[in-house]
């Protein structure tokens, strides 16, 4: 009975000593604090130059800009910005966009955010915008942005006309 407990009391002994043979010393991992600060230093959503345009976000009904929160269609060429009056894709007409006949100096591309689904586009619509000078890019309103926000962030000159996620 004596040498059944010693035994039992070797037994924990054992593993120990077989665990630490088979894995030796664990090193820590790497701090995850520098990765963060590498993060921060090219975080290109909060680091924006005052005179530039930058989507942050955006709603059902509307669009946050630079920190500023907008209802409503925008159109935005540059780093201009301004409401827009279609609320609908079927209200997006070369009249609503007439203004990119005297614009200069012309975008190379408009953006054209059409709201929740990508609609195919007038091709009346398309010969305006191309009679402009401009390219056409039609998507829905959350890839708009991105896009505009990536264009203008490469100082190419571009125009966005954006209708709210919301908007049909």
């Amino acid at each position: 009975m004596g040498l059944r407990a010693r035994g039992v009391g070797a037994l924990p002994n054992l593993i120990r000593s077989l665990r630490k043979e088979a894995h030796p010393k664990q090193q820590s991992l790497p701090s995850l604090r520098r990765a963060f600060s590498l993060y921060d230093q090219i975080n290109l959503i909060d680091n924006v130059p005052d005179d530039q345009l930058r989507f942050q976000r955006y709603t059902e009904t509307g669009f946050r800009v630079n920190g500023v929160d907008y209802e409503g269609s925008l159109l935005c060429v540059g780093n201009m910005l301004m409401s827009w009056a279609p609320t609908k894709f079927s209200h997006v007409t070369p009249d609503s966009l007439s203004m990119f006949q005297i614009v200069r100096p012309i975008p190379e591309i408009l953006i054209l955010g059409t709201g929740r689904n990508i609609e195919p586009v007038d091709p009346e619509l398309r010969r305006f915008i191309r009679s402009t000078g401009m390219k056409l890019e039609a998507v829905d309103s959350r890839n708009a942005i991105s896009t505009y926000n990536i264009l203008n962030e490469e100082g190419r000159i571009v125009a966005a006309a954006l209708l709210p996620y919301g908007a049909s």
